[in-house]
């Protein structure tokens, strides 16, 4: 038999398809206070907003006499014909939000317009409404949400952790914070004060505020306008980038959204300027006509539909290369080479070869095959380190068949600042000290996780990073690896963390960068404590590690080589490329036609 449903049957279905989650309420509460023209914004949660969401702005209120008219389905202020729908620069307008939450939660409304004197406060629970008062309070509104699906308990399995929903509250926030730099947006998470913008038009005090991992000296401005599309924000110069597309953020008319179009573009931007796998950071706002787009096609409305995506892609890309084109974009040069003058130190006189690799370009792949072939298969093992104070070396439990041996290698220099020139008795050999530099530093670092006992060194002065709001509340699930690697890590402060010692063998810019690639990798993976997800973030933050064109002495050449022959594998790096190419005296006269 069929039959018209209970109205508070289809009004929890209806919830079911708006509300998903905590930030899911936080999202709708906020878009509302911005189309009510607020300029003070304040969010505070409990319990990761499960059971506690309140949300107060100073716009301008609902008029007293439409406060539960505003709580029926599809009630809205903001569309009076279907025309309207082509028109769109709101960030909600379906009329959905405030009856789909009413209908799951305990919601309790304030609000009072300038015009009147006193407030309106209403209280609804599960779509009825139980209480309707006059009250004092100031012009704004504020809703109070209180224990989240309490009347659909079924629903309440399928929430995470309180740190992973206030995650993405925090990431949700942010980005908010992000779009509307005019806005003083203030957020509490149990109590403590996790971000407050100041709302002074200023977006890179916003991001220094909000995204506190994020150096804003290394942004670039981008403004520019292009085929009727105004893009403007923020770009990292390609000395700074990230190893996934989290720091990717992008707005069109005001709305966050995830787009594969936008990154399309900002892709051929940076096309030949950064390594495949890296990403930058990018804070894009476009804006277009709002006929062109179509944001309806999502209830979370975070998915837009382009006209034409081609269009926007080339502006996307003639922007990013219009910023990378400015003296801004250009990076500061550092101490790129060590002291040339140091008597204890021969640097090595480089050799412009150029036309001399050209020639071998071709047999590269070749000897490539016959390294291969010559070498022993590598079977991962398990290996300890042991502590050898003067050296720092990993001790392996049987000694390996080797196709040439590393103690009758004499080196004769080096070409770019990154191949080592070596021979023996008739071979020559290039040497890649950045893929075997990783090859050294991820056998250690594993090595180092596997062992009990941590090799560390204490550093004279603490060293200090700040992490992004959402890692600093997932604090969790890399902090623990990391003092297993043997890092020593303790919280000082919203967001900041104190290093005290680290691994042995690395450089205090080594530990740096490893420390900051490693917890941006933790924030995408999902088990932390699975050994291969470990071993795969090791060998992606190794990359991050490693510094290009370090022009290295004769002595810093000889202990590469040494390290290197210490290693299970000295012939690849942990991705797959090799560390040594070479070239027999017999094939280098073939290619001089003298054999």
């Amino acid at each position: 038999m069929i039959k018209v449903l209970d109205k508070q049957i289809t009004d929890k279905i209806a919830a079911g398809e708006v509300i998903e989650r905590p930030v899911s309420i936080v999202k709708e509460l906020i878009e509302n206070s911005i189309d009510a023209g607020a300029t003070k914004i304040t969010v505070e949660i409990l319990n990761g907003g499960k059971s506690y969401i309140r949300v107060t702005d100073n716009g301008h209120g609902i008029p007293k006499d439409e406060v539960e008219t505003a709580f029926l389905r599809h009630a809205t202020s903001k569309i009076n014909d279907v025309k309207d729908l082509d028109s769109l620069y709101t960030l909600g307008f379906r009329g959905e939000a405030l009856a789909s939450i009413a209908a799951v939660t305990r919601t309790e409304i304030i609000t009072k317009t300038k015009e009147q004197k006193v407030a309106k406060r209403v209280e609804i629970h599960g779509s009825n409404v139980i209480s309707s008062e006059e009250i004092g309070s100031e012009d704004g509104t504020t809703i109070i949400i209180r224990d989240l699906f309490y009347n659909t308990p079924a629903r309440l399995k399928f929430m995470k952790g309180d740190n992973t929903e206030s995650v993405q509250i925090i990431d949700l926030l942010s980005e908010i914070a992000l779009a509307y730099k005019d806005i003083q947006i203030r957020f509490i998470n149990n109590h403590s004060v996790v971000f407050s913008t100041l709302g002074d038009g200023n977006r890179l005090n916003t991001i220094m505020r909000v995204f506190r991992d994020v150096d804003t000296k290394s942004l670039v401005p981008v403004d520019t306008d292009i085929n009727g599309i105004h893009i403007e924000g923020y770009v990292s110069n390609p000395k700074v980038s990230r190893n996934n597309r989290k720091t990717q953020i992008f707005f069109v008319n005001g709305r966050v959204i995830d787009s594969k179009v936008i990154q399309k573009g900002i892709d051929l931007g940076y096309r030949e300027r950064l390594f495949e796998g890296r990403y930058p950071i990018c804070f894009l706002f476009l804006t277009t006509d709002p006929g062109t787009i179509d944001v309806n096609i999502h209830p979370n409305k975070k998915e837009v539909r382009f006209d034409d995506e081609s269009v926007v892609i080339e502006a996307v890309r003639q922007g990013i290369l219009s910023a990378l084109e400015t003296k801004k974009a250009i990076p500061e040069v550092g101490k790129l080479f060590r002291d040339e003058n140091n008597e204890n130190k021969e640097v090595v006189k480089q050799v412009d070869i150029k036309s001399f690799l050209s020639t071998l370009e071709d047999k590269v792949s070749e000897h490539e095959e016959i390294m291969a072939e010559e070498a022993v298969q590598e079977v991962i093992p398990h290996f300890n380190a042991v502590t050898v104070p003067e050296k720092k070396i990993i001790e392996l439990k049987s000694p390996l068949l080797r196709p040439f041996e590393f103690d009758d290698l004499k080196i004769k220099g080096a070409i770019f600042d990154t191949y080592i020139e070596a021979t023996d008795e008739n071979t020559f050999y290039l040497i890649d000290q950045h893929a075997a530099q990783e090859r050294i530093f991820y056998e250690k670092l594993v090595s180092s996780y596997d062992s009990e006992k941590k090799d560390r060194q204490q550093m004279l002065f603490p060293l200090i990073i700040n992490v992004s709001l959402s890692n600093a509340e997932n604090e969790s699930r890399w902090l623990e690896p990391l003092s297993e690697m043997g890092f020593s890590i303790s919280e000082f402060g919203n967001g900041t963390y104190r290093i005290s010692e680290i691994p042995m063998f690395m450089e205090l810019s080594e530990a740096e960068d490893f420390i900051n690639t490693f917890i941006d990798n933790a924030a995408v993976n999902n088990d932390m404590k699975n050994t291969v997800v470990i071993d795969k973030l090791i060998m992606m933050s190794c990359k991050a590690a490693i510094k290009a064109h370090d022009r290295l002495s004769l002595e810093e050449m000889q202990a590469l080589i040494n390290d290197l022959k210490l290693c299970r594998n000295p012939y690849s790096c942990p991705h797959g490329r090799p560390t040594v190419i070479r070239f027999t005296q017999y094939e280098i006269e073939r290619m001089f036609k003298r054999a």
